[in-house]
């Protein structure tokens, strides 16, 4: 057996086309045992429930490849039955509004990891794309308590810097950042400064690297290798314990779903973001060799090339997402 086929494989983030059957495809194709599947960015209450709404369905008819997330030992499960667990996560917390009781209504229907904040401001704090970063509101702070209580991970990857601090400094378990690289290795926004990835070192954490092409130095001439070279990064920065991986897969997302993230508050559409469907298709490149999920063996196979102990390829492939779900979800 492979390093590949005996390890648990965790995508930190994937946020592609729920209604296309390639997408399930290609993740069974894969052999992925899990992936934090993004529910939500911009959405508000409402349309959040109804996202939510949409996902019994899909289980019925993908019911031989698909189950649903709500503890580590339904990963564990999923792993056994060769089927892929759908983790319910949201990459803004604009979906509770104005009420944080609305964190324990989404816990109960399933949602396992909740984003601060999506590329700007909400009520709770800061993204990254803000021109200012004063950190979290004292109703940021009261949901980082009650996320926390109720065993919600926190994840940072799209959240400002100063925001990102003093979530970590004051959530009372590790925290992650599931789909981003340092900016030392690649200077952008998205990907995160040294002080905050010491920090989430410190307090136990876990980041996701991305293989989004435009977030590693060599943009969309990128391949597998310049992906492995962002994992390897990492783990010289915070230690091969709280590396893993995120991938930030768009798979089969339309023109208008660029339109939509991309937006300020998922309404006013930035000139400078993308202009046209020809640019469009060249943002939502992967990789060479990392273009969809089920070329993620091939990451194995180059984290091993390079010297990796099989141990230690399993840490990166999803032993260390389930060390933090185990501590955060189920309090071990």
């Amino acid at each position: 057996m492979s390093v590949y086929d005996d390890a648990l494989v965790i995508d930190g983030l994937n946020v592609s086309n729920w209604d296309s059957p390639e997408v399930f495809r290609s993740l069974h194709a894969g052999r992925v045992t899990a992936i934090n599947a993004t529910i939500v960015a911009w959405e508000n209450y409402v349309e959040t429930l109804d996202h939510l709404s949409r996902w019994p369905q899909r289980f019925r008819e993908y019911k031989d490849t698909l189950t649903p997330i709500r503890t580590t030992d339904d990963i564990r499960q999923a792993k056994k039955d060769g089927r892929v667990g759908i983790i319910f996560g949201f990459q803004n917390a604009s979906s509770i509004e104005n009420d944080l009781d609305r964190l324990s209504i989404f816990h109960n229907l399933g949602v396992k990891i909740i984003q601060v904040t999506y590329h700007e401001r909400n009520l709770l704090g800061n993204g990254c794309w803000e021109r200012r970063d004063e950190g979290l509101s004292n109703f940021g702070l009261d949901a980082i308590r009650e996320m926390n209580r109720l065993g919600i991970l926190i994840d940072l990857s799209h959240v400002g810097d100063t925001t990102s601090l003093e979530t970590i400094e004051h959530s009372e378990v590790p925290v992650a950042i599931t789909h981003s690289n340092a900016r030392g290795f690649c200077d952008h926004p998205r990907n995160k400064p040294d002080d905050v990835l010491n920090l989430l070192k410190e307090r136990d954490g876990v980041i996701g690297s991305t293989s989004f092409a435009n977030f590693l130095p060599r943009k969309f001439d990128s391949t597998i290798e310049d992906y492995v070279d962002a994992i390897e990064d990492l783990i010289e920065r915070v230690g091969i314990d709280h590396v893993a991986i995120g991938t930030d897969y768009t798979q089969d997302q339309p023109e208008s779903f660029w339109r939509y993230i991309g937006s300020q508050q998922g309404t006013k559409w930035p000139s400078s973001f993308v202009s046209s469907t020809a640019d469009y298709e060249k943002f939502a490149e992967s990789p060479i060799g990392m273009e969809t999920p089920e070329k993620l063996p091939n990451l194995a196979t180059t984290l091993s090339s390079r010297g990796y102990e099989d141990e230690d390829v399993k840490k990166i492939l999803g032993g260390n997402w389930m060390r933090l779900f185990d501590r955060v979800w189920d309090g071990m």
